[in-house]
């Protein structure tokens, strides 16, 4: 696993330390089984970004703070310029830039992704609220409660989130969309 995700890994053991809570105590507080949580926190196994937005959510610290370790500041705005959102590589499939890393409390998480080309079967995942999804360029397979779709630049869906989703790049080329997360 690359140095990202030990980071987070390490973030995240952080907050449940000062939290004061068991691995079973984290794991029933998030709806997770505790083997998930001892994974995520040793850094060797990837962390979904449902989990990160789930843990942000109901412990009240930015997810960007789970993903970079710095405290966002701004209150009126945040300007992100092209390619400097704060970068997470979660695997070599999907690349997250946050575009409102520091936003304080932003009520949404605009995320541009970058989904590769692989082999692999779709990996699905769920997580609470709302979800809105922009192709910018290449062509995605996209998932959601058994169905799935294609999407081409233009395309959008905006979906719930707590139905199992996931997306895939297709024509052997990187797809990228802005993913806001409600």
């Amino acid at each position: 696993m690359n140095e990202h995700i030990k980071e987070i890994a390490e973030r995240l053991r952080g907050l449940r330390d000062s939290l004061d809570l068991s691995p079973a105590e984290m794991a029933e507080q998030c709806n997770r089984p505790v083997e998930d949580i001892l994974h995520y926190e040793t850094g060797q196994t990837d962390i979904p970004m449902s989990f990160l937005f789930d843990v942000s959510q109901r412990f009240n610290i930015d997810t960007s703070t789970l993903i970079s370790g710095e405290e966002p500041r701004m209150t009126a705005y945040f300007l992100t310029r092209h390619g400097t959102g704060t970068s997470v590589e979660r695997t070599k499939v999907y690349k997250y830039q946050s575009l409102a890393g520091g936003y304080i409390h932003p009520k949404a998480e605009p995320l541009e992704v970058t989904v590769e080309p692989n082999d692999n079967p779709i990996y699905l995942n769920t997580h609470k609220g709302e979800e809105f999804n922009y192709v910018l360029e290449g062509c995605l397979q996209f998932q959601i409660n058994g169905k799935d779709l294609i999407l081409t630049p233009g395309d959008s869906i905006y979906f719930d989130s707590s139905y199992p989703h996931g997306m895939k790049a297709l024509d052997h080329k990187p797809v990228k969309f802005l993913a806001i997360i409600l």
